[in-house]
């Protein structure tokens, strides 16, 4: 991704398309997605239709907004095991702000962001300035989140925001019209083919190798068929949702920041070896609190928009599993647990994975249990493919920790 694009190379330290030697790139989870798509669709015609694929889409975009936030702190090597009550921590606060204390909608929203990114502040200070490990303070965030939530909630426990607040018709309601949604694919593949030719001239400026006229037409001819073909077909039934829209932009703004901006590449280079990172003068510090602040401001946004679609909050949202879903989409989609290695992409590939197992298993009457098993299944196999991969990395010379 360059700009607002999906990057077609996937590439870090410039190996383009990805290499099984080394990094994988996204192929497998692609693979993967594919694979499940055409099982789920031979058992059930139901699973690849255009109402199905909106609301699959639709259900994705909360859990990837908070799955966003988890790929950048899994970047720099750290965990948050936290974001799931972080998002319903910000969610009651929302519903109670607006709905019980009067507080503008604008307002509830913002604070509910400005609080999350407060507790990332916490984590940051807390692992930097004391040396804690960011599994135990995450744990315990995750104690006191869930504690205020009970308490912000009050004795009811439950509180619902109405129908008509700009908020649940946004999460709910609210789609691009087809003539919008194609102007936005217009703009990606316009801003990838630009900053790629951008790139090729400076790296021939520069006298380096750079890839060829026909090689930049061919991956941008692939991304339009990526973002084109989707795109027509959720126009078929209701279109692409204004929340499903909200993520992809907070993906492609992510992904620009981590490839195109010194703080993402000290996030990177902290991520690959800290020590190295150090000793060339990155704020390490400041990568590790900005990306903690990043992680639950995200969260709890991801929180927000979860009250909108429910058109509600109560003790249940963010809780379960959601806090393992997220770090499980996030390391599916391709994201390193050594640090260093994926991508803001990440998330979208892994919730979809996530959706798609869940989607396909419901319309089978499939019991949640198997769920469960079949996506614990997937992030094993994620899972080893990251550690076999990083291990053949180090093995032909590469600079992992």
């Amino acid at each position: 991704m360059s700009g607002t694009s999906l990057d077609l190379s996937w590439r870090h330290g410039g190996a383009p398309w990805g290499r099984w030697r080394g990094e994988p790139g996204p192929w497998p989870v692609i693979g993967a997605l594919v694979v499940l798509s055409l099982v789920f669709q031979a058992i059930n015609g139901n699973f690849l239709s255009a109402d199905n694929l909106v609301n699959l889409t639709l259900q994705s975009a909360s859990l990837g907004i908070i799955t966003l936030g988890v790929v950048l702190v899994l970047l720099v090597g750290q965990i948050d095991l936290s974001v799931g009550a972080v998002s319903g921590l910000a969610a009651a606060v929302v519903a109670v702000g607006f709905v019980q204390q009067g507080w503008p909608l604008w307002v509830a929203v913002l604070a509910a962001v400005l609080l999350g990114a407060g507790i990332g502040g916490v984590y940051g200070l807390l692992t930097t300035r004391l040396g804690l490990p960011s599994f135990v303070v995450t744990l315990a965030g995750l104690l006191v989140a869930v504690g205020m939530q009970v308490r912000v909630l009050g004795s009811t426990g439950s509180v619902n925001l109405p129908y008509e607040s700009w908020l649940v018709r946004f999460a709910q309601q609210t789609f691009l019209h087809p003539v919008a949604s194609y102007a936005v694919v217009a703009l990606v593949l316009g801003t990838y083919v630009g900053s790629r030719l951008l790139e090729r001239r400076r790296r021939v400026e520069a006298e380096l190798s750079a890839a060829s006229l026909a090689t930049v037409a061919g991956r941008a001819a692939v991304l339009a068929v990526v973002l084109l073909v989707p795109t027509w077909y959720l126009n078929t039934d209701r279109g692409v949702g204004a929340m499903v829209a909200l993520f992809v932009g907070l993906v492609a703004v992510a992904d620009l920041l981590l490839r195109r901006t010194a703080w993402g590449r000290s996030v990177r280079a902290v991520g690959s070896n800290v020590d190295s990172a150090r000793r060339a003068g990155i704020a390490v510090r400041r990568v590790y609190v900005t990306c903690f602040m990043a992680c639950t401001a995200l969260a709890a946004l991801g929180g927000v928009l979860s009250a909108g679609r429910l058109a509600a909050a109560n003790q249940g949202t963010g809780g379960s599993d959601l806090n393992l879903t997220a770090i499980a989409a996030a390391v599916i989609g391709g994201t390193s647990l050594f640090g260093g290695r994926g991508s803001a992409w990440s998330a979208v590939l892994g919730v979809l994975v996530i959706q798609a197992i869940s989607s396909g298993l419901t319309l089978l009457n499939v019991d949640s249990s198997v769920r469960y098993v079949v996506t614990g299944v997937v992030l094993a196999l994620a899972v080893t493919i990251d550690a076999v991969s990083r291990r053949r990395s180090e093995a032909g010379g590469g600079t992992r920790r």
